[in-house]
């Protein structure tokens, strides 16, 4: 499964920073055979310490992680939408991926200059926000000129993604996102065609600073209490990162890290939240199939039934699925061997309708 998350920001934010640190944690591509080789593409391994016990209980001699895409895009300016600096290139890449993480730049430091000449972090989300709704008002507003033929002439199709583009538009128009409009789910699909990038899930990497303003400081300064404000009155989620420092630690040993967190102060693998944040925000979980040979988690759509999830692992196991046998991974190491959890009772057989569970252990039969 391939999905990707596009990286956005202005310039001098940490955006190449924060892709770099997180290329550090990718995994071989061979592993996954849909993607693409690509300097601006990384493919990271989703931090899950279930895999581990897993890979340990079965004594595999493999272990592959879930993986997420994340896709490094051009640094966005002010009237990007215009065509200003990379501007085309930037929202013609961005339209491509699946979610966009926004790195939003929360520390003071004199000798990396700011576009604006000072640091706000909510004008900078206001300011690539904006961009991203005029270049979908511009997007819908094409659509709506080719849609109005078909639409007179009575095609269904048509009238029925003319009233979608129409109800986007006005939101757009006042400067709202795409996902905030409420639509059946009959608009939702006339939508699709429509390509907005404010349709995709957002999150919101502020990247702070070793050295700098610890987060009890910033709480006392007005620019976080609006930042703060703007994330509960939009439902938005955020992670703090400093890219810096990952980015450094990428080439320590674990003892090293350590020490150096201890010396900088940052105890949180931010990119480590950034990556389980990602993941949740496309809406993916993990089912694992574990022997001696290998254990392995696998990326699924939250809701995908046994088949679907099959598809995973090969086309035929969706194709000729006949049942899957099914176990929580916590339930398999308590029991502490397959053949014991089936003594207890604790494998299940599931068919054609079951809805896979983030942490099913499964053995698919075809």
């Amino acid at each position: 499964m391939s999905l990707s998350i596009g990286i956005v920001g202005l310039p001098n934010v940490g955006k190449s920073t924060l892709f770099n640190a997180l290329t550090k944690k990718s995994v071989p591509a061979e592993n996954f055979p849909f993607c693409t080789i690509d300097p601006s593409v990384g493919i990271v391994a989703v931090p899950d310490e279930r895999l581990d016990k897993l890979e340990a209980f079965s004594n595999s001699k493999k272990k592959v992680p879930a993986a997420v895409e994340f896709v490094d895009i051009a640094g966005l300016v002010k009237g990007a939408a215009e065509g200003e600096g990379l501007g085309n290139q930037f929202l013609s890449h961005i339209r491509e991926t699946d979610a966009i993480a926004q790195v939003v730049r929360i520390f003071d430091n004199p000798n990396i200059l700011h576009v604006e000449g000072e640091v706000d972090p909510l004008r900078d989300i206001e300011t690539i926000n904006l961009e991203l709704v005029l270049a979908d008002m511009q997007t819908t507003e094409k659509r709506l000129e080719s849609l109005g033929r078909d639409a007179k002439a009575g095609k269904k199709e048509a009238i029925a993604e003319q009233e979608a583009a129409e109800k986007l538009l006005a939101a757009l128009e006042r400067g709202e996102a795409a996902r905030t409009v409420p639509l059946t789910p009959e608009e939702k699909i006339a939508a699709r065609g429509l390509h907005l990038i404010t349709m995709k899930p957002i999150l919101y990497v502020l990247n702070r600073e070793a050295g700098g303003h610890n987060i009890d400081e910033m709480k006392d300064e007005d620019r976080w209490r609006r930042l703060m404000e703007f994330f509960e009155r939009t439902h938005a989620k955020y992670v703090l990162v400093d890219a810096g420092v990952e980015s450094e630690l990428r080439e320590l040993q674990a003892d090293d890290k350590e020490q150096f967190r201890h010396e900088y102060g940052v105890f949180d693998d931010g990119v480590n939240d950034l990556i389980r944040a990602g993941y949740d925000l496309l809406g993916l979980i993990t089912f694992f199939t574990t022997g001696e040979d290998e254990t392995r988690g696998w990326t699924i759509v939250r809701g995908s039934t046994a088949p679907e999830a099959g598809a995973a692992i090969h086309t035929d196991f969706r194709d000729t699925f006949i049942r899957a046998e099914v176990i929580e991974y916590d339930k398999l190491l308590t029991a502490g061997s397959y053949a014991e959890a089936r003594k207890r009772g604790l494998v299940r057989t599931e068919g054609k309708g079951y809805a896979v569970q983030d942490g099913d252990v499964i053995e698919f039969k075809v």
